[in-house]
C-alpha cells in the first residue's frame, strides 16, 4: 500500500509538472505556440520575450506553483513529517515535477528549462535558501539584463548557500543542490555559447508586447 501511494504521488507530480503553461497560455489567449518563436522554449522567460509581461507573469507564477505544489504532495504520504523518508519523498516529487516541466507529456515532451519550477521546489524545501538565490538572480539580472546568466549564476549559488552558508546536514539535499546547479548549466549550453559570443538577447524592462 505504501509503495502504491508513493508511485501515485510521483506520477501525479510528473503530470502536474507536465502542464505546459506557456504553450497553453500562448495558444489560448494569443493563438501562438511560444516554442515557435524566440528561444523555442516553453518557459516563462521565452513567454516574456515573445508575448510580454501580461502573459509572462501568470506563466511564471503557475510554473513556480507547479514545483511547490508537487513537493507539498508529500503530506499525503504515510511518512512522518520532517523525517528522512519524508524529505527524500519531497525531493523525489520535486524532481518528478521538474522532469514533467522539461519533458511534458501534454506538449509532445518539448518543455522549458525548469528554472521557475526549480524555484518553486526550493521555496518549499528551504525558504531561506530560495530568498538568497532569488537575490542573486535579481542582482545579476539588473546588472546585466541577461536572464540566462542570472539563472545560471543563481543555480550555481544554490549549493553554496544551502551547504556552506546555511550548513545543510541532509545528504540528499546536498546531492539535489549539486544536481540543480549542473542541470541549469547543461540546459543553458546554447545560452552560454551565445553569451561568450556576445549574441545573447538582453531583457528590455520597458518594452511592451501585445
Amino acid at each position: 500500500m505504501e509503495t502504491t501511494t508513493i508511485i501515485l504521488l510521483l506520477v501525479t507530480a510528473y503530470l502536474l509538472g507536465s502542464i505546459p503553461t506557456a504553450v497553453w497560455w500562448g495558444k489560448r489567449y494569443y493563438g501562438i505556440d511560444v516554442r515557435e518563436f524566440g528561444s523555442g522554449n516553453a518557459g516563462a522567460t521565452n513567454t516574456f520575450r515573445v508575448l510580454g509581461k501580461k502573459a509572462g507573469i501568470p506563466v511564471l507564477c503557475i510554473d513556480i506553483l507547479k514545483g511547490t505544489v508537487a513537493v507539498l504532495l508529500a503530506h499525503f504520504s504515510p511518512f512522518v513529517f520532517d523525517s528522512n523518508e519524508f524529505v527524500n519523498l519531497e525531493l523525489g516529487l520535486g524532481i518528478a515535477a521538474l522532469v514533467g516541466h522539461v519533458f511534458p507529456i501534454f506538449a509532445g515532451f518539448r518543455g522549458g528549462k525548469g528554472v521557475a519550477t526549480i524555484l518553486g521546489i526550493v521555496i518549499c524545501l528551504t525558504p531561506i535558501t530560495s530568498l538568497l538565490v532569488l537575490g542573486v538572480f535579481l542582482i545579476v539580472l539588473l546588472a546585466t539584463r541577461y536572464v540566462s546568466l542570472s539563472s545560471i549564476t543563481a543555480g550555481l549559488s544554490f549549493p553554496f548557500f544551502l551547504n556552506i552558508v546555511l550548513k545543510n546536514q541532509n545528504q540528499t539535499l546536498l546531492i539535489f543542490s549539486i544536481f540543480v546547479a549542473a542541470l541549469l548549466v547543461i540546459t543553458h549550453k546554447k545560452n552560454i555559447t551565445r553569451l561568450l559570443k556576445r549574441q545573447e538577447t538582453k531583457v528590455n524592462f520597458f518594452t511592451k508586447k501585445v
